[in-house]
């Protein structure tokens, strides 16, 4: 039964008897605060994480607007209320809430999501309902061929509002709240409120109660966040590792792309497990599918997209994997709130390579979790666990019926009690999945939060006095310029090429050169040294062989590249030639002469000061008296201006003005 403060709250009878038959003991806060004094019979502007109850809540919400103080409800005829949710698999969910929660008071509701029959939908719609669940694209489809009529609506909820807009569902929503009656409810719920939440609310609620669930706290009380440092090309090892450590009922993997998903999908059967995989180009039967074997136990894992999971409810759902980072703070909480439900436990597990830490840095600082920072599990630590957990296997912990003890008797005729345990132990063993080798992840810088920021003067001093009484090793770099040759490390062969400094060998072409000719990576070169003549390098020895047969085809760049032993007796290449510096050597040229600004007698004097000039000007003859045609100023414009000034295409405009 229902706890003796619930029944203080405004919860029409048949509600409270579903909700009691259910097995509620409890409303979680945000159901609590819909039914608050403050926000009887109001509009409302809920944010709340996705898990929290909010299908109940606004399902008890609409409640007493819809029943009043009638224990049944009238007969069904056109919908007195309306429920939009993103997706079709939330709203059949939301369907199926609904129908337990309005049974007692005889309430019909219908869904009309895409990918089901329209014909069938409309038929149910004509035949009359209560609530109407279900996907903007459909009802707005529904209400122009009016075969869905809202005059009668009383409340109007938008479930998930936030990834609707993300859908691009916002023409649809104002084209269907347009049509409803103004003096409806409209109840607004959301895991987020961005700027277009709280636009789209200020558009079409009036005087909406504002309600905020502790956000951040209530939302991930139930969820252990995990941060997992993982070498880029062991990812998918990691997650095996961690599906094999906490071996949940259900578990939820996301990644970005539909590439993406279908390749881990795949991997993970190859590995023996049992993993489903869900994205957009899915039709609705085969989504269909691929959760019923979820639901019933024939799939333990899905692999999904954002968008393809969205409005999925898995039960006993226990771990969410993120094999990408999520793209922001909001997704991050979307994906993590599928597990941590109903008082139930979860795990978020972030993937983080080393590429990515500071990405996942800023996301876990913008979602305000503080996730636990380690490595992925060993192999041999889930052996050792799968150890522990033999003994709790239903294959030995269920009831042996008689015909099981008869085949036992039958068995320890030919096998000793060792060998049947042996044989027991292996079959157990085979069932699991084989954990994968992860290698030792490298140094990396304490996570934000985990470090600690000491600025006093007492720290300072003694971290200089320990870097002069112990000086730091000079820098290792790939490439050396030093006189003296290279010594063979142990674990590597030094090879030989006739190019060196006097040939201008450079490090930018050097590199690349040496994979090229040698078909290696640059993982498998070590130090470079640039010597006069010749360059040396180091290949490891496990690729030194590969190496040699490839290098010594040449690649058009005709430089010679051999085993440091056998490049002794080469003879050296001639230094580099250039045409320009040997023909002219800077020797010989003409050393550089300041010119003399001195006027030359053919140049003419300084010019007149201005009054001078003005009556030079002034004894000219007037323009008019001047030989030739008069001059007439051009249409066009040209560059300066007066008489001199000169056109685009260069030519002066006193054409024809001899004068």
């Amino acid at each position: 039964m229902l706890s003796p403060s619930v029944p203080s709250l405004p919860i029409p009878a048949p509600l409270a008897k579903a909700l009691a038959e259910k097995g509620y003991a409890e409303l979680t806060p945000v159901q609590s605060s819909v039914l608050a004094p403050e926000a009887a019979g109001r509009d409302l502007l809920v944010s709340s994480q996705t898990g929290s109850g909010k299908t109940v809540a606004f399902g008890v919400a609409i409640g007493p607007t819809l029943l009043g103080d009638e224990f049944r409800i009238a007969p069904a005829a056109d919908p007195l209320a309306l429920v939009i949710a993103p997706t079709r698999e939330l709203a059949l969910q939301v369907q199926r809430e609904l129908l337990w929660l309005y049974a007692p008071a005889g309430a019909r509701v219908v869904a009309c999501v895409g990918g089901m029959d329209p014909r069938k939908e409309r038929r149910q719609l004509e035949a009359g309902a209560h609530i109407v669940v279900g996907t903007p694209g459909r009802i707005k489809d529904h209400i122009e061929r009016k075969a869905l009529i809202l005059g009668d609506i009383r409340a109007v909820v938008l479930d998930e509002a936030d990834e609707m807009l993300d859908l691009g569902f916002k023409d649809d929503l104002e084209f269907i709240l347009g049509v409803t009656p103004p003096e409806r409810r409209t109840l607004l719920f959301s895991a987020t409120l961005p700027r277009g939440i709280v636009a789209l609310a200020g558009k079409f609620q009036r005087d909406a109660w504002r309600i905020a669930t502790a956000v951040g706290e209530r939302g991930h009380a139930d969820i252990e966040y995990r941060a997992l440092r993982t070498q880029p090309r062991e990812t998918e090892h990691a997650i095996v590792n961690v599906l094999r450590q906490v071996d949940s009922p259900a578990t939820l993997i996301f990644c970005n792309t539909r590439d993406g998903v279908r390749h881990l999908q795949a991997t993970l059967l190859e590995r023996g497990f049992l993993a489903v995989y869900l994205s957009g180009e899915l039709s609705q039967n085969e989504r269909n599918q691929a959760l019923q074997a979820l639901r019933d136990g024939r799939a333990r894992i899905c692999v999904a997209t954002d968008v393809a999971a969205r409005g999925i409810d898995l039960p006993n759902l226990g771990l969410v994997i993120h094999a990408d980072l999520p793209l922001n703070a909001e997704i991050l909480q979307h994906r993590s709130g599928r597990t941590g439900r109903a008082g139930r436990k979860g795990v978020s597990v972030l993937v983080v390579p080393h590429s990515r830490r500071r990405k996942a840095e800023r996301l876990i600082m913008d979602a305000k979790i503080k996730p636990q920072w380690m490595d992925p599990p060993t192999a041999d630590a889930i052996r050792l666990l799968d150890r522990e957990r033999f003994l709790s296997d239903p294959l030995l912990t269920e009831e042996v019926t008689d015909e099981d003890r008869a085949m036992a008797g039958l068995l320890l005729t030919t096998k000793s009690p060792n060998d049947i345990a042996a044989l027991l132990a292996k079959l157990y063993r085979s069932r699991l999945p084989e954990p994968e080798e992860i290698s030792e992840p490298e140094p990396m810088h304490a996570p934000r939060g985990e470090r600690a920021y000491t600025r006093d003067r007492e720290f300072d001093d003694k971290r200089s006095r320990a870097r002069e009484e112990r000086p730091s090793a000079p820098r290792q770099d790939r490439f050396e310029r030093e006189a003296t040759p290279l010594r063979a490390a142990p674990d590597s062969v030094i090879f030989s090429m006739d190019v060196g400094r006097r040939q201008k060998a450079d490090p930018k072409w050097l590199l690349p050169m040496i994979c090229r000719r040698g078909n290696v990576s640059r993982n498998e070169i070590g130090t470079i040294r640039i010597l006069d003549d010749t360059t040396e390098f180091e290949i490891s020895k496990e690729a030194a062989e590969h190496f040699a047969v490839h290098a010594r085809r040449k690649d058009g760049d005709d430089i010679i590249i051999a085993l440091a032993s056998e490049a002794k007796a080469r003879p050296e290449r001639p230094a580099a030639q250039n045409k320009f510096r040997d023909a002219k050597p800077f020797g010989d040229k003409k050393p550089f002469r300041k010119k003399s600004f001195e006027p030359r007698g053919d140049q003419r004097p300084d010019p007149a000061p201005r009054a001078e000039r003005s009556a030079y000007q002034a004894d000219r003859p007037p323009r008019e008296d001047r030989p030739g045609k008069p001059y007439v100023k051009p249409a066009s414009k040209g560059f300066g201006k007066g008489p001199k000034a000169m056109s685009r295409s260069g030519f002066a405009h006193r054409k024809g003005n001899k004068g």
